[in-house]
């Protein structure tokens, strides 16, 4: 019986319009509140995930999801060590491609400049295998690194720095060591046959890409700047079947797959995102608090409309209930409009950038000055499950206080003056 009776007594306060201007401003005030920062919540989440995947999209643009190397403790791999590891990674499951390659530290000399480069040696058909966006990134220009051809692609700001065009000769230089401990560089001119440009420094400011053949000719014989590329059928599970694979090939061989190559990134952007989700989510602490006070100003008003509910019968968990079913409507009704208009937002977000840029006339991201220029927003409805659920358990721990003081309203002593 006192269970309905609640729930009517509760949304019937939701619904009163005798509450004064103040407690009627602070419930709007609280609804809207919880409504705002559930919304920007989700919309942040979703550009900071969108931000995510075309950081991954553009670092795995020319690089691979995992690759093997030769650990730098143990014996140098021979030939046919490398030809047995070709073998057990093209039955790796979910393995797509592989592909060989040779990486070495050397100076790019231009005259009168230099600049330190990571120099990678690729087999041109195997790397569209490994990397599905190398001949467009590249310019087209991978078919021309033919061995004994001499020729190398550089990234933009390796040619902006070194002053390179397309045909411009440029200078390598390996450094190495003869077995007496005697400085022994290894230099070749190369042609530039294309630049490529990803957007992000570590292949545009660092990466000299030839052929295989040519390039490993520099490495001087050098076994452990030998690797081999992976790729997987999907990006996201490279991690769980390179240590699927390292399990197979043993300590032999080491196998790094793309999150360890690059955990910087992504550590720091899952620190931005838990910084950015919890200031967010402090604006749906303080809508919490003023539910608070809201219920607390209700509870002082209806002292009177308790004590008579209790003459009546009401018990004191019957009292929780009303004011625990008012906070409950009121928060939970802002939580469900910041879903609903943040999963709108959030799937429409570029548009509505795009609206307000011609409206102001202000780029947000310059081209001239960011590399990405859009606003990619990838909503994941595990980030709107959590945000939601949160937000719940705040509005619903705000009516605690308040429902509890109702629930220790004594009936004489509220009827004594009426």
């Amino acid at each position: 019986m006192f269970h309905p009776l609640s729930l009517f007594v509760g949304l019937r306060y939701v619904r009163a319009r005798s509450h004064g201007f103040f407690v009627s401003f602070i419930t709007w005030v609280s609804l809207l509140g919880v409504a705002v920062g559930v919304m920007v919540l989700i919309v942040i989440l979703s550009v900071m995930n969108g931000l995510e995947g075309e950081l991954r999209d553009r670092l795995l643009a020319l690089s691979a999801h995992a690759r093997v190397v030769a650990p730098v403790a143990g014996r140098t791999p021979d030939e046919a060590d490398w030809e047995r590891l070709a073998a057990a990674a093209a039955t790796a499951p979910q393995l797509q491609a592989a592909a060989p390659y040779v990486e070495l530290q050397a100076l790019a000399v231009h005259v009168p400049d230099m600049l330190p480069v990571l120099l990678r040696g690729i087999d041109p058909l195997a790397e569209r295998g490994v990397s599905n966006a190398a001949g467009a990134l590249l310019g087209g220009r991978i078919e021309d690194l033919q061995p004994g051809s001499a020729r190398v692609i550089v990234g933009s700001a390796i040619a902006q720095q070194l002053a390179l065009a397309i045909g411009d000769r440029l200078t390598l230089l390996v450094p190495g060591v003869d077995a007496d401990g005697t400085p022994n560089p290894r230099l070749r001119e190369f042609e530039v046959a294309g630049v490529f440009q990803v957007g992000l420094q570590d292949h545009d400011g660092v990466l000299v890409m030839g052929a295989l053949a040519d390039i490993e000719a520099l490495a001087g014989g050098d076994s452990r700047a030998r690797g081999l590329r992976l790729r997987f059928t999907d990006a996201l599970a490279a991690p769980a079947g390179a240590a699927r694979l390292q399990g197979r090939l043993g300590a032999d061989w080491e196998v790094r797959d793309w999150s360890q190559d690059n955990a910087n990134y992504f550590r720091a952007i899952r620190i931005e995102k838990t910084m950015t989700a919890l200031m967010l989510m402090l604006v749906v602490a303080v809508a919490a608090f003023s539910i608070v006070a809201m219920l607390v100003m209700v509870v002082t008003d209806k002292r009177t409309d308790i004590a008579i509910l209790r003459t009546l019968g009401a018990s004191p968990r019957a009292i929780m209930a009303v004011f625990a079913t008012q906070g409950l409507v009121i928060g939970w009704l802002g939580v469900a409009l910041g879903v609903a208009f943040g999963v709108v937002l959030a799937l429409r977000i570029e548009a509505v950038v795009g609206f307000l840029e011609r409206a102001t006339g202000i780029r947000i991201f310059s081209p001239e000055v960011y590399a990405i220029t859009g606003f990619p927003s990838e909503l994941q409805w595990g980030n709107v499950a959590w945000i939601a659920g949160t937000a719940l358990c705040l509005t619903a721990l705000a009516t605690v206080y308040p429902a509890l003081r109702a629930s220790r309203v004594a009936p004489a002593e509220a009827l004594r003056y009426e």
